[in-house]
């Protein structure tokens, strides 16, 4: 059974990177992306103020074509679809503090005659100021050397790369799918500084649309998450468990008839729906409890006490509506399981024997009904990051579940990649710890 489990864990690495490459590929190709509005959005600021705009040539949205390409390169977009998830991951070294100088365009400074602008390329590095002259030959970077210093710019960790016409033209019809022929370009020298950042050194990057890290988000979100996830899984567990066994003792009694239709009732309500009634009826018109948020805005001026009231004020409907749809299918479960197990022969086989009723349904019939129920069990591992987002947004409660719509809606893929990526490395440690509770509950299971 040890190399069962050892199988299990080590297959989830390598699920887990299928996952995330097909997630990867699939926001590559979603219409509305990082470019897409920040395109739109340079669009609509270039006709407002397009009269007062410079004669400078634009690209598109009104962005010129080195602005496109520096957002090509901080989204990944100038890189095939494997490398950029290759350095997403952390396997493939990204380009930093990316300079370019075209070959051909050293200006009006006369910087001697030995030098000749074709084969000789001035570039600006990035964030530092200083000039470098990279020297070419066939195609090939032969030198590149600081301009004032004239030493090699290799000391101190910078790379260069000579960039065609044709791989110039290449993005560019990238860029601009349909768009015709692409225009004629310079060679061109690239310097930069490479990299190992990713998943891999602890790094999901920044959020699109608000600049934050993206691990500094999702760690903001979960305690919201941990605390409805334990009160919901408490008291699910505490009341569905003893409930099913009332019920099952109870078959076809008032008492469970009457909890059948209460508990179905409230399994064919959704949660965000239940939400919206309840905010209506005891939130706006009877003014029992809060609108929104999980917290007052003045809960930091509150004392201890206070603060705990208050937060139990502001939990009360959201948690409604997170235990509601769950009651149905536990209780049932247990009712189910417990009836099959007290109608066995080794139930009436204890009876006979002398065994009091009470220790044959809980010292024998309700220790079996838990091995279907231990299965859903490692799923609690999900509760660091579980939440309805829709419940959450009916609230307004800043929880993983509105993390992961917002970054839906609005195409934030590297907050797309984070949720998705620690949901998936929980839902799979969760089926690995459900067998494992299952074999402990049961020994007579052996997994091979």
């Amino acid at each position: 059974m040890k190399s069962y489990f050892l199988r299990r864990l080590l297959l989830i690495p390598p699920t887990l990177l299928g996952i995330t490459l097909l997630v990867f590929t699939i926001t590559r190709f979603v219409p509305g992306g990082s470019m897409d509005r920040i395109l739109q959005e340079a669009a609509r600021g270039a006709d407002q103020g397009g009269k007062r705009s410079s004669s400078t040539s634009k690209a598109q949205g009104g962005l010129s074509e080195e602005q496109l390409e520096e957002l090509e390169e901080q989204y990944g977009l100038d890189k095939a679809i494997l490398v950029a998830y290759c350095q997403w991951l952390g396997v493939m070294p990204r380009e930093l503090r990316i300079s370019k100088g075209e070959y051909g365009d050293l200006g009006d400074e006369k910087i001697g005659s030995e030098i000749d602008p074709a084969t000789t390329a001035e570039v600006v590095l990035r964030g530092d100021g200083r000039a470098v002259l990279v020297k070419q030959e066939n195609g090939k970077v032969i030198s590149a050397v600081f301009k004032d210093s004239g030493k090699s710019i290799e000391a101190e960790g910078w790379k260069v790369r000579y960039e065609t016409e044709k791989v110039r033209q290449e993005r560019y019809q990238r860029r601009n799918s349909g768009g015709g022929k692409p225009p004629e370009y310079r060679p061109r020298a690239v310097i930069f500084q490479s990299g190992y950042s990713g998943l891999l050194q602890g790094d999901l990057r920044r959020s699109t649309i608000y600049n934050d890290r993206v691990d500094e988000m999702i760690l903001s979100r979960i305690p919201v998450a941990t605390y409805f996830g334990l009160l919901t899984a408490f008291l699910t567990y505490a009341i569905c468990l003893p409930l099913g066994v009332l019920k099952a003792l109870k078959h076809r009694t008032f008492i469970d008839t009457s909890s059948s239709v209460l508990i179905f009732l409230g399994y064919s309500i959704p949660g965000f729906a239940l939400g919206a009634i309840l905010l209506v009826h005891l939130g706006a018109r009877m003014n029992l409890f809060p609108l929104f948020g999980l917290t007052s805005p003045d809960f930091e001026q509150l004392s201890e006490w206070a603060k705990v009231k208050d937060l139990a004020h502001h939990t009360v409907l959201p948690l409604i509506c997170y235990i509601v749809g769950s009651f149905a299918m536990l209780t049932m479960m247990t009712k189910n399981n417990l009836m099959d197990n007290l109608a066995a022969d080794y139930v009436r086989t204890a009876v006979a024997k002398g065994a009091s009723f009470p220790r044959a349904v809980f010292g024998h019939a309700f220790r079996n009904s838990m091995i279907p129920i231990a299965t859903s069990l490692g799923g609690l591992v999900e509760i660091f990051i579980g939440g309805s987002m829709l419940i959450e947004r009916v609230f307004d409660i800043q929880g993983f579940g509105l993390l992961q719509y917002q970054a839906v809606v609005d195409i934030d893929v590297p907050v797309i990649m984070g949720t998705v990526t620690i949901s998936a490395f929980l839902m799979l440690l969760g089926h690995v710890i459900s067998d494992f509770i299952v074999a402990m509950v049961d020994p007579r299971i052996k997994f091979e």
